[in-house]
């Protein structure tokens, strides 16, 4: 590829998060700094049996110790998921009248079965040279991997993104809080400076908690929280475990917590508990900000949920706008996020930071893949 650093990229990016809802696809044009131009974005969704065989494959991974190792039916899932978004690449091309020659690469985050940094191992299920041939446009995958190995936490990755998209905005200091299955947080000091770090579970425990009880995919708008009691002993009992005490950078892996606790509980009362849960994981990770944010910026799938940025705003006492407030889509930004990661990485720049993965240098990473 002809393409160099200075030059402008049309680059695409696809996100399937720890919510297990569809497929991101968004499109942005970039330079691997600055975000020059954002087009359409949409979401794939899932069938609900392919969750399920998802949510299987979650369970079976839990026992991988070599992160290219794809046993039993994990090899047959990261066949027909990376099928899945060739297919969606396409449909997102024809939908949107644009030629796949004008793509200039494809930024393809797969699934995350397992994240385990402190064993150094993350697995994202996607086959990043079979998505390549099927879309016929060059694929930079695997974009964790690197960081995890070199010793870093591995996530969030987005927040270099967060600190392009927000360049306009004059704020400071700013934080990006994405509310998807896990939660994380970017504060973007005066200077540029990233801090970054999950929080805690968002929407995924609850996400378990209502399919468990209710057989629905999500607690729409919030309401079953809504008609809950919240037991305060139990989101205390939860918020004594190490990991809201240690110093960010510091990820988390979906199923780190279990809903056990909320197990005898009513549907209303569970989702209430869990939900008051991703809140107050929110607000404790207020401590570890170097200076107090004058804004808050919420993206992803929660802040569609009025409940759960309702108890998150009480929690940390000041107003959290929805991404929508700046011309900013919050459905696409781990999508377009994506597509810039991976530009810089096809750049050699770095996509994580001291501090936003605890690496202990600037780093890239990922792996391209030709048509």
């Amino acid at each position: 590829m002809s393409k160099r650093q200075g030059d402008v990229w049309r680059a695409l990016g696809l996100m399937s998060g720890t919510s297990l809802d569809g497929i991101d696809v968004a499109l942005i044009e970039t330079d691997g700094e600055r975000v020059l131009g954002r087009g359409f974005a949409a979401t794939y969704p899932y069938s609900e049996a392919f969750r399920e065989k998802l949510r299987d494959g979650l369970s079976e991974a839990t026992a991988l110790r070599d992160r290219a190792a794809r046993p039993g039916r994990l090899h047959l899932l990261e066949q027909y998921l990376t099928e899945l978004h060739a297919e969606a690449v396409g449909h997102y091309l024809a939908d949107h009248q644009i030629t796949p020659d004008s793509i200039d690469l494809v930024g393809f985050h797969g699934q995350t079965v397992l994240h385990r940094p402190e064993a150094r191992l993350t697995v994202q299920l996607g086959d990043g040279a079979l998505l390549a041939r099927r879309v016929g446009r060059p694929v930079v995958y695997d974009l964790r991997a690197a960081d995890v190995a070199a010793g870093g936490q591995g996530a969030p990755l987005a927040p270099a993104y967060h600190r392009a998209l927000a360049a306009e905005i004059s704020a400071r200091p700013l934080v990006v809080l994405n509310l998807g299955g896990v939660a994380n947080v970017t504060w973007i000091g005066r200077d540029g400076t990233l801090l970054a770090f999950d929080t805690g579970p968002a929407s995924a425990m609850i996400d378990d908690w209502v399919k468990a009880k209710l057989g629905k995919a999500f607690d729409a708008d919030g309401e079953l929280a809504a008609a809950g009691t919240v037991h305060e002993d139990i989101v205390a009992g939860w918020l004594a475990h190490s990991y809201f005490a240690g110093a960010p950078p510091k990820s988390l892996d979906r199923n780190a917590f279990d809903l056990g606790p909320v197990a005898a509980l009513s549907p209303e009362d569970g989702a209430a508990t869990l939900t008051a849960f991703s809140a107050a994981a929110v607000a404790a990770g207020v401590v570890h900000f170097p200076d107090k944010p004058a804004l808050w910026i919420a993206v992803g799938g929660g802040r569609r949920n009025p409940t759960l940025m309702r108890m998150i705003e009480t929690r940390v006492g000041a107003p959290i706008r929805p991404a929508e407030a700046f011309n900013i889509d919050g459905d696409s930004v781990e999508a377009e996020a994506w597509a810039f990661l991976a530009v810089r990485a096809r750049l050699g720049l770095p996509i994580t930071f001291p501090g936003t993965t605890g690496v202990s240098r600037a780093l890239s990473g990922g792996i391209v893949a030709e048509s």
